[in-house]
């Protein structure tokens, strides 16, 4: 293999198929980068077993300025390669194989890397027989961003660490919920090319990985297998496995009624909860309160070494019932933000029964975030 490519066009390559690669891993070639040159492409592969990325550079795509001397291929230590190449000194460099050794010039630099033969590398899923369609990454973007902050971290319940993704003709609908809390969200697919039904459960980490490669990017391809999520980015392939088991059914935790209401914006009442939390951070049990009375909402936080905090909320509407509830801050500051500036709906109908922010005026659930409340008596 021999060939050279303008630097920081191969770094971004670089960059991207690094995100799947792990130094905490029980396979030890998977913490190298897998480098394949044919006689039109360069290859880049990274993988940690769960998620695999792998991208292609073409030797037509001039502002690579990739020329291919020699084809073949090696695997070289990940961090070590990636740290050498961002700090050589020319804009251009050229890499040559020597047996299993990879010799890296540019300017006046040059390194000699040992490297691992690609046979050692194991093999990507092949997904020939997959369903597929594709879909906006506009959309797909809404979709991970608002349902991932829900999954569960702990691996005490697997399942919980992943989003319940099903498709149903040109629908999707996103769900997670770490028992504590729940995030929805139902979107009709536009200029999706075909018609699939699957129910897969693919790991938040996934998502997230791949939720930070869609900018820029116009339609993305999914194919799904019984075992794998692949997701076609024109150049870069990004492969998930998937969880396997049944995840919970989640319609049944989402209240169908209220007896108290809020209505505000939601960038208003993140910053109110932003200030309440300054103090219920350094309490024990980490809670805010909100109460609604006579048409009125406060939310107070306190803490027994430092004091508390008291505000009026600038409300668009507070109706039903007088109601005094208990809540993670942390938990709703991540359901608001989805919500950017938009006017929320905050539905209650108990003070110990989960309450849900929606958009104001929704009533289909498309767009939701179920939190449970905590006890405090």
């Amino acid at each position: 293999m021999h060939f050279s490519i303008n630097r920081q066009n191969f770094i971004k390559s670089l960059n991207a198929v690094s995100r799947a690669i792990s130094s905490r891993t029980t396979i030890p070639i998977l913490t190298n980068i897998k480098i394949e040159v044919s006689d039109t492409q360069l290859t880049l592969t990274g993988s940690n077993a769960d998620i695999s990325i792998q991208t292609r550079i073409l030797d037509s795509d001039t502002t690579a300025e990739l020329i291919i001397k020699e084809t073949g291929g090696i695997t070289l230590p990940a961090t070590f390669f990636s740290n050498i190449i961002k700090r050589l000194p020319a804009d251009t460099f050229e890499l040559k194989l020597e047996g299993l050794r990879a010799a890296i010039t540019s300017g006046a630099s040059s390194f000699t890397i040992n490297g691992q033969d690609i046979q050692n590398y194991p093999q990507l899923p092949e997904v020939e027989d997959a369903e597929s369609l594709s879909v906006s990454a506009a959309q797909l973007t809404d979709i991970i961003s608002q349902t991932i902050i829900s999954a569960s971290t702990q691996e005490s319940r697997p399942i919980l660490t992943g989003v319940h993704f099903q498709l149903t003709g040109d629908s999707v609908k996103s769900v997670t919920t770490d028992s504590h809390r729940l995030s929805q969200r139902i979107v009709t697919l536009t200029g999706a090319d075909a018609q699939v039904n699957a129910d897969v459960i693919v790991p938040a980490k996934s998502f997230k990985e791949l939720g930070a490669m869609l900018e820029g990017q116009d339609r993305v391809v999914i194919k799904l297998t019984a075992n794998q999520a692949v997701f076609d980015l024109g150049n870069t392939t990004f492969y998930s496995r998937l969880l396997e088991g049944n995840y919970p059914e989640t319609d049944r935790l989402i209240p169908t009624e209220s007896t108290t209401e809020l209505m505000i914006n939601a960038m208003t009442l993140l910053g109110a909860i932003d200030r309440a939390a300054l103090l219920s951070h350094e309490s024990r049990n980490n809670v805010v309160q909100l109460t609604m009375k006579d048409n009125t909402a406060v939310l107070s936080g306190m803490s027994q070494e430092i004091g508390q905090v008291k505000e009026a909320l600038d409300a668009k509407k507070v109706e039903g019932d007088d109601l005094e509830i208990s809540f993670n801050p942390d938990y709703v500051r991540d359901a608001l933000r989805v919500f950017h500036d938009k006017e929320v709906e905050l539905q209650f109908t108990s003070n110990l029964r989960p309450f849900t922010i929606t958009p104001a005026g929704e009533t289909d659930n498309k767009q939701l975030q179920l939190i449970t409340p905590v006890r405090t008596f």
